[in-house]
């Protein structure tokens, strides 16, 4: 199943077109804009104060109520943009934002309002065609869940058991220790009250994964295949499966997962591995942590350059942002790897 994402954040619309959907999925439409409701902005006073209904409406693929087959192409209507706001950062590109390496490859003919195609904006059709890959998954027993891991260095509880996850989509701040995630919150509020921004990570988990699935060669190794689409949502700078880089701070007898069978299976006693040795899976669940950098676009004066004369200079950003886009990034990190699954196991 391949999905292609389009629109910019300020234009007319935003979407995507899922190809390879099966015939024949009776598909909720209410399920995708509950996914949807999840990362919309302008909920609370921590996010982007950018109010977007984002109504999902699918104009192709859907026919009395299932799929037919044919490409699902779903659209959502842009409607509260201040295009003005980003007059001012045409030719002076924001300092670990998009804007730059998108203008040289686009020779200066890209959209700049709102970071054109390269803003987050763009996660809202990634997340509807993620929550078509999770009623997909569900017919095979296959569930995906997040949770705020961390934010600014201030961690979540580790899910005892993975289950623990499933009451998270209906919280608004979707965290295992509600104290740790006031902290987390407060700050969110200090950065914001200074101008400034902070970044954390999410932690997601694929339960009901068979073993066997994927291999080790390039294409088919089940890590590289989740990196791929989690390493195309804007503003994730890393990716860690298992105890990820905390394997660097044990021995072989720590890291190593010992093996044994329940009720007839065989699995692990611990998952260190994340559910995947040699780029296959094993059975247990795929685990990783998605590393989200500080929100770009911040009020305070930046070093930048003006791309026009070549000369320094320096940029003040208006416009609505994120203090930090972890929270609503947790139903995207879901979407991404739920559309991963479904090509680890041929959908």
């Amino acid at each position: 199943m391949r999905h292609t994402i389009f629109g910019e954040s300020h234009g007319p619309c935003i979407g995507v077109v899922l190809e390879g959907v099966p015939a024949g999925l009776a598909l909720n439409l209410e399920a995708v804009q509950r996914e949807l409701d999840r990362r919309r902005p302008g909920q609370d006073p921590l996010s982007t104060a950018r109010k977007e209904a984002d109504r999902v409406q699918v104009v192709s693929g859907l026919f009395e109520g299932k799929t037919t087959g044919a490409p699902l192409t779903m659209v959502i209507e842009n409607m509260d943009q201040r295009s003005g706001d980003y007059d001012s950062l045409r030719y002076t590109p924001r300092p670990g934002h998009g804007d730059y390496a998108g203008f040289i490859r686009s020779k200066g003919c890209q959209d700049h309002r709102g970071g054109g195609h390269f803003s987050g904006r763009l996660t809202a059709p990634l997340v509807a065609a993620g929550a078509v890959a999770k009623q997909l998954l569900a017919e095979r027993g296959v569930w995906v869940g997040a949770h705020i891991s961390s934010v600014y260095g201030i961690c979540d509880a580790a899910p005892e058991d993975i289950a623990e996850l499933k009451s998270l989509p209906e919280k608004a701040f979707p965290v295992l220790d509600d104290k740790k995630g006031e902290e987390m919150q407060a700050a969110i509020s200090e950065a914001r009250q200074e101008g400034d921004s902070v970044g954390g990570a999410v932690e997601c988990a694929v339960a009901g994964l068979p073993a066997g699935l994927g291999g080790p060669d390039f294409g088919c190794n089940v890590e590289g295949i989740f990196a791929q689409y989690l390493f195309a949502v804007p503003a994730v700078k890393g990716v860690d499966f298992g105890a990820g880089v905390a394997l660097s701070l044990m021995r072989g007898s720590e890291a190593n997962d010992p093996f044994t069978v329940q009720e007839g299976s065989v699995l692990t006693r611990t998952n260190h591995a994340g559910g995947i040795n040699g780029g296959i899976t094993n059975g247990m669940p795929v685990t990783f942590e998605v590393t989200i950098r500080p929100t770009p676009s911040i009020a305070l004066p930046q070093e930048s350059v003006d791309l026009r004369t070549g000369e320094e200079t320096e940029i003040e950003i208006k416009g609505r942002h994120d203090p930090c886009i972890v929270p609503r990034a947790v139903p995207v990190i879901e979407a991404a790897a739920a559309l991963a699954a479904c090509q680890v196991l041929g959908i």
